[in-house]
């Protein structure tokens, strides 16, 4: 061992040793890139070795085991602390097809790269960039909401795959918090439905340092949290020192211990321990000076000139405690898991599917082709009867609504609630917590399951910072959109969406698809199962459409390009371009323009996304160039629609707010109309000859 050893703190312990190394390289990742958050890995480097070397169940050498527990840093602005423990631990690499690479997820020249381009430690962690990271941290609070949908889906594959002598899930999930998440309306709404839930594998640690960038917290945070959490139904333990190993073993072995609820334990710890800055806001996320981490140092008996050090053996031990405990779990589990294949062949078949991400055979067999109706169906209501057909083919979609599924349809019949006394239910009832439900639908998706939420387009406000989320990490999530427009009708401009579709498409990666009738609904859905790493927003009517005669008209397949020509006269002269409800105006419109000898053609684009997948051929073809004269309408903002209709092109759309009135009130007044339709044509016609 190095001289580091006759220089550390009195004890002299390999525990402290190891809990400075990764202090230490916190300091030095932090102090080399200029930038990064140091008081919080400084204070909690106690609590994070004491957890990974004495009670998670991972293996280093097969970081993906599918039973491994998750370790999720919610206080993601402390990556360091996250990189430092991967480091030591020895966790190796896997490829984004997963496959293992030989490479460390974390060596020591990456944490010299900390928060530079294309480093494996960016300033916060990020799912599928660097192995070990169990989902992408930040936002505070998000972590937190992940965390319970990770907790669910261990208790609902548990309860259908584990059999008597074959316990395939049993894995627990531990996050690291501060007091940010604490404050953040997400972790509140998530804490809520898992105290509801009765969650017992799921234990939050909360760091409570009373720090925050502009000060102390109680600037504007002063209430007992753990009694906020016993009122959730958690089982809550307070830790007074985090430098206090024994009593941080103790409250996770009393974790471990607990059957009935889940976990919070309140950790009292100083930000930024043994600098100069400690226990001030400087210490969040100032940068210390050369000074100072000399200053640190010293106090931490360690050399003041060293950098990245790791002293011998603290990596080996470290590894050794994990994967010494891991390596004989993961396998006996890989040991029962073949047995499994012997003894539950239909169900082992479904767990191959799941863990590889991949459908059944057939998943889309029972997906109804709906007859040609005048009045039609409204979107929901198709899409429901998609959802369900398709739900009895892959039992591993799981999800549901804010508080309402009756209105959305996303009801599985006859799958059962998700209780605390039923864990094998298939319907989520999430309650008015609509951040919470996606960020907690993204923990379901993180752990395998085909998750979906849903709740009305306008509410989709509550929910962006969790669908961004969800396209940054690309998870294959289905977040589903009813009541789409001024056809809520008399709820008003409170209830009727209008920026929402302009701004959900600004989310890159994100399939945002709005179809027009019952079949493009069937089509749409089979779109979003497809994903493996791309989440949809499914964008739905609350109102009857028409179901579109596909035998005059195009298939509805074409929605799975994007955009396709629904409806075409020889060499038009003008393209009628609408989504979702406006699909059929803009048909009734294109019948009653070719009367009068207009060549109109009528475009259907339910997803920008797709259609800008499409090489520029297909695109020609859709949209050709030589014809200027271009009509978007749709009832939803006008943002992003000149990309289509060009300089010459006009739109009606919705440049206000709406109104409180029967839906054909509405659409009068806002001029969706075949009239009005029909009379903005002939303008851009008569403007560009």
């Amino acid at each position: 061992m190095s001289d580091v050893a006759s220089h550390v703190h009195a004890d002299g312990s390999p525990e402290r040793l190891a809990i400075d190394t990764i202090r230490t390289l916190s300091m030095d990742a932090v102090a080399k890139a200029k930038s990064g958050h140091i008081g919080t890995p400084m204070a909690l480097a106690p609590v994070g070795h004491t957890l990974w070397t004495k009670f998670l169940r991972t293996d280093p050498a097969k970081p993906d085991w599918p039973n491994r527990d998750r370790f999720v840093l919610s206080v993601g602005h402390a990556s360091m602390l996250l990189y430092a423990l991967l480091h030591l631990a020895g966790i190796r690499e896997i490829d984004r097809d997963g496959n293992a690479t030989g490479e460390p997820a974390i060596g020591l020249e990456d944490i010299r790269q900390f928060r530079q381009l294309s480093s494996r430690t960016p300033g916060h962690p990020e799912f599928r960039h660097t192995t070990g990271v169990e989902t992408t941290t930040g936002p505070l609070g998000a972590g937190c909401g992940n965390s319970v949908g990770m907790a669910i889906a261990e208790r609902w594959l548990a309860a259908r795959y584990n059999r008597p002598g074959f316990t395939l899930f049993d894995h627990d999930v531990y996050v690291l918090a501060g007091d940010g998440d604490m404050m953040e309306g997400v972790a509140s709404e998530a804490a809520s439905l898992a105290g509801h839930l009765k969650l017992s594998n799921l234990c939050w640690i909360y760091d409570s340092n009373h720090v925050s960038i502009e000060g102390g917290t109680d600037l504007a945070f002063d209430e007992d949290v753990g009694k906020r959490f016993e009122a959730y139904g958690w089982n809550v333990i307070h830790v007074d020192d985090a430098n206090d190993t024994a009593a941080v073993a103790a409250a996770l072995a009393a974790f471990r211990a607990t059957a009935d609820r889940p976990t919070f334990i309140v950790v009292h710890s100083i930000i930024g321990y043994g600098s100069s800055i400690q226990g001030t806001a400087k210490a969040h996320g100032e940068a210390m000076t050369a000074d100072d981490i000399r200053g640190t140092k010293k106090a931490y008996g360690w050399p003041e000139d060293a950098q990245f050090l790791v002293p011998d053996g603290v990596a080996e031990a470290f590894h050794a405690a994990i994967a010494d405990r891991g390596r004989p779990l993961r396998e006996e589990w890989e040991a029962m898991r073949e047995r499994y294949r012997t003894a539950e062949p239909a169900l082992s078949a479904e767990l191959d599917a799941l863990l590889t991400n991949t459908l059944p055979d057939g998943w889309d067999a029972a997906i109804p082709v709906f007859d040609v109706d005048a009045k039609g169906l409204a979107s929901r209501d198709a899409g429901g009867k998609v959802l369900n057909a398709i739900a009895g083919k892959v039992p591993w979609l799981v999800g549901g609504s804010a508080d309402l599924a009756p209105s959305t349809k996303t009801s599985i019949d006859g799958g059962g609630s998700f209780q605390a006394a039923s864990y094998d239910g298939r319907n989520l009832h999430f309650g008015v917590r609509e951040h919470g439900m996606g960020a907690i639908a993204n923990g379901m998706a993180l752990s395998y399951l085909r998750s979906y939420s849903a709740t009305f387009l306008v509410f989709s406000d509550y929910m962006r910072p969790p669908i961004r989320l969800a396209a940054i990490m690309e998870l294959p999530a289905v977040f589903v959109f009813t009541h789409d427009s001024i056809g809520v009708g008399e709820d008003g401009p409170t209830h009727q969406p209008i920026e929402h579709l302009a701004t959900l498409r600004a989310i890159p990666g994100l399939d945002t698809i709005r179809p027009c009738d019952a079949n493009e609904a069937a089509y749409a859905w089979r779109a979003a199962m497809e994903h493996r790493d791309r989440p949809t927003a499914l964008v739905l009517s609350r109102q009857a459409l028409p179901t579109l005669d596909r035998g005059t008209y195009a298939s509805a397949e074409g929605l799975m390009r994007g955009g396709y020509v629904l409806a075409d006269s020889d060499d038009p002269e003008l393209i009628l371009i609408a989504t979702g409800s406006e699909v059929s105006l803009a048909v009734a419109a294109h019948e009653t323009l070719k009367q009068s000898g207009v060549r109109s053609r009528v475009v259907s684009m339910p997803s920008w996304y797709r259609y800008e997948l499409q090489d520029d051929e297909y695109k020609e073809n859709v949209l050709p160039k030589k014809v200027a004269a271009r009509l978007a309408v749709e009832q939803g903002g006008e943002i992003g629609w000149d990309r289509y209709v060009g300089m010459t092109g006009r739109t009606i759309t919705m440049s206000t707010f709406g109104a409180s009135a029967p839906i054909s009130k509405l659409q009068d007044k806002f001029g969706f109309t075949v009239d009005n339709v029909v009379k903005v044509a002939r303008e851009i016609l008569e403007q560009i000859s």
